[in-house]
């Protein structure tokens, strides 16, 4: 049985939470795509964490974590978390990695932060995590695969090689210093001590677990609209975030993911550049960040301030039907609690006429919110462990929402912990 938990917009959802509750179920819980350039906050019996790499099975002993083969790894970084996790008394989780995932090499890191610099006023807003060098050289066929880091001649020339080339742009376009081969392989050598007693044959280990009837979680990264075909392109992550991605990041069947569940969030934000339909701004938006997640809306990974905004159906439908939902999970809704009405965005006018389909980028950033106003609970939902005992406008909002997905909403998360959680 395979299940995939994915987000629904523009990521920080929640999935973490979610993947750390499933986990409990679980034999395996699979990262299939991205990086370590977003961060999944957990909050459980061991404390808060914030994520990067590590799957969120890690806080689960009976879970085989694994990093599969479309994740861009970055060595150094997993070893940190793994360590950090161990040294604030989480049992030492278990990992493995796929032998054909790729290695996230330190140029990376320089080359994003230095095309940032390059593109002035015009760029991404990238985390500078590495992600979109990584993936170019990943397609341009001369990244570094796991297994390559142990076959020393082949990795020493490869290096020179592809060397010839970045050590040209850092001259040319940069005007950086130069990379050294003799110390890159050092490295590189370094980094596959590091990673090897974590490595497996992540194809037959996929194959014969489903074979044994094994429980796989499958978590993904960001959400819909980050996703480099259907999000908001070009202001988009560079590995797909859908959970169909999922059967190829973790080499799995695409018959197999039987569940897809899907977090969207009870309001909206963004860490980012790129389209933002129904952003707020101002004190209504700082009033939103500030009572948010738990302990405020920063990135885990960054710790920018998001973007902050109100729900938004358009989006959110969308996000859902490209994942292929068959289930969502309703998240932070406690937070909306201090507020006497919640606008809903439940479309979009553009160029005078509103639609309710989300549009490509060129759409989405000349159109306007078009809200519905729905009376607030004013209370402190945080405890409440059945449906039924919820304030009555906030099982209205619920039913709302889950109307314009098309989608039920079978999970609702009304606290940060692992137990605030009601099961519908």
């Amino acid at each position: 049985m395979v299940k995939a938990v994915v987000g629904a917009c523009w990521g920080d959802e929640g999935k973490g939470k979610i993947t750390d509750m499933l986990a409990a179920d679980a034999d395996i819980v699979v990262r299939f795509q991205g990086g370590a350039n977003a961060g999944h906050t957990i909050v459980n019996d061991y404390g808060k964490f914030a994520l990067h790499l590590l799957p969120s099975g890690s806080f689960n002993q009976n879970v085989t974590n694994m990093i599969g083969n479309g994740v861009a790894l970055d060595i150094p970084q997993l070893i940190k978390e793994i360590e950090e996790i161990v040294a604030k008394g989480v049992p030492r989780p278990k990992i493995v990695v796929s032998e054909r995932a790729q290695v996230l090499m330190p140029y990376h890191r320089l080359f994003d932060t230095y095309e940032e610099e390059r593109l002035s006023d015009r760029q991404f807003g990238s985390t500078k995590s590495g992600i979109a060098p990584f993936f170019s050289d990943k397609f341009s066929k001369i990244g570094f695969q796991v297994w390559e880091l142990f076959e020393e001649d082949r990795l020493r020339e490869k290096i020179k090689n592809v060397l010839e080339v970045k050590n040209l742009m850092l001259e040319h376009i940069y005007h950086k210093p130069l990379i050294d081969a003799d110390e890159l392989y050092e490295t590189c050598r370094q980094y596959g001590e590091m990673i090897k007693p974590y490595v497996i044959d992540s194809v037959q280990y996929m194959h014969k677990a489903l074979k044994e009837g094994k429980t796989v979680l499958l978590e993904g990264q960001l959400g819909s609209l980050k996703d480099p075909d259907f999000g908001i392109y070009p202001m988009t992550t560079s590995s797909s975030t859908l959970a169909g991605y999922g059967s190829i990041g973790a080499c799995i069947p695409p018959y197999e993911i039987k569940e897809i569940i899907t977090v969207v969030k009870a309001y909206s934000s963004a860490v980012g550049a790129g389209a933002f339909v129904s952003e707020i701004f101002g004190d209504e938006a700082d009033e939103l960040r500030r009572r948010g997640g738990d302990g405020g809306e920063y990135g885990a990974t960054t710790g920018r301030p998001r973007r902050m905004g109100w729900f938004d159906c358009v989006a959110s439908r969308y996000g859902c039907r490209v994942q292929g939902t068959t289930a969502v999970a309703f998240t932070v809704l406690d937070v909306l609690g201090y507020l006497d009405e919640i606008p809903v965005c439940v479309g979009y006018e553009v160029d005078g006429e509103v639609i309710r389909d989300f549009p490509t980028t060129g759409k989405l950033e000349k159109a306007k919110p078009v809200y519905k106003v729905l009376p607030g609970w004013k209370a402190d939902i945080r405890g409440i462990k059945s449906y039924e005992e919820l304030p009555e406008n906030c099982r209205n909002y619920i039913e709302f929402i889950e109307k314009e997905l098309e989608v039920p909403i079978k999970i609702v998360s009304n606290g940060p912990a692992r137990n605030d959680i009601i099961m519908r």
